[in-house]
């Protein structure tokens, strides 16, 4: 049985799902949360299927065992390879993955043009390729960003190598798109660099602030919301140099 002074585990192939836990924060700033991040395996868009779906059953079940009262999978390609397989694993807890915000873009714009930017797992998994047949009246553009999730890894978000990655990946669709979907979570991190690029005319989203009002509500239904009190951050990272944890402090915190 789970207590609502529990914490609520929140994953992540690395240091994106930082972008989610600040939803999660500003949403539930009385609860605890307990942040694992998966550097030393990062990226995970470029692996196979199979060993994304394994890293993130293993992650899941370190938290599990710590005991957290719910598991937020805040990265969209480990969503899109194993969030079923979890489910099915674990019927009795509350988990939540987060997905791409191709449906607040498919309200604001309903025929509009729409870049979906994201990770090459996610872009080619049935779960993102499902949600997308939902919006026939969109036009729909699957943009790849390999190397970003890297230099956000390495803190370089907002770097010039991070402008001139992204100016190549993104130059077909300047003035062209009426949002663009940052479907990975780690991508936020890069909104300035993406938004100077694009211009005011494209709306950027993402899925975290979904994904945190997803948990609330998820949690407020198992009557384990916590009581009004001072809320508690804990870092893990499979990589656990001094290094990750202090770029982690600084995402968190910026």
């Amino acid at each position: 049985m789970h207590s609502k002074k529990d914490y609520i585990g929140v994953f992540d192939s690395g240091l994106g799902g930082i972008s989610v836990l600040r939803e999660l924060v500003k949403a539930m700033p009385q609860e605890r949360f307990l942040y694992f991040g998966d550097s030393a395996n990062a990226p995970y868009g470029q692996k196979p299927v199979e060993t994304v779906r394994q890293l993130t059953l293993d992650a899941a079940e370190h938290l599990f065992s710590r005991g957290v009262k719910a598991l937020v999978v805040a990265c969209n390609t480990a969503t899109a390879a194993a969030i079923d397989i979890l489910r099915e694993q674990h019927p009795e807890e509350i988990i939540i993955g987060i997905e791409p915000a191709l449906k607040v873009a498919a309200d604001r714009f309903p025929t509009g043009q729409v870049g979906v930017m994201a990770t090459e797992v996610t872009l080619h998994e049935e779960k993102f390729l499902h949600l997308a047949e939902h919006y026939p009246a969109l036009g729909l553009h699957s943009i790849s960003a390999p190397g970003l999730v890297e230099l956000v890894e390495a803190g370089k978000g907002e770097s010039d190598e991070c402008e001139t990655l992204l100016r190549g990946i993104l130059a077909p669709y300047v003035g062209k798109l009426d949002a663009l979907v940052l479907g990975c979570t780690h991508y936020p991190f890069a909104r300035g660099v993406i938004s100077r690029i694009l211009g005011e005319r494209t709306q950027l989203l993402d899925g975290g602030a979904g994904t945190a009002r997803q948990t609330l509500r998820r949690l407020m239904e198992a009557d384990l919301l916590s009581p009004e009190g001072n809320g508690d951050i804990q870092m893990e990272n499979s990589l656990g140099t001094p290094e990750i944890f202090n770029r982690a402090m600084e995402l968190l915190n910026g």
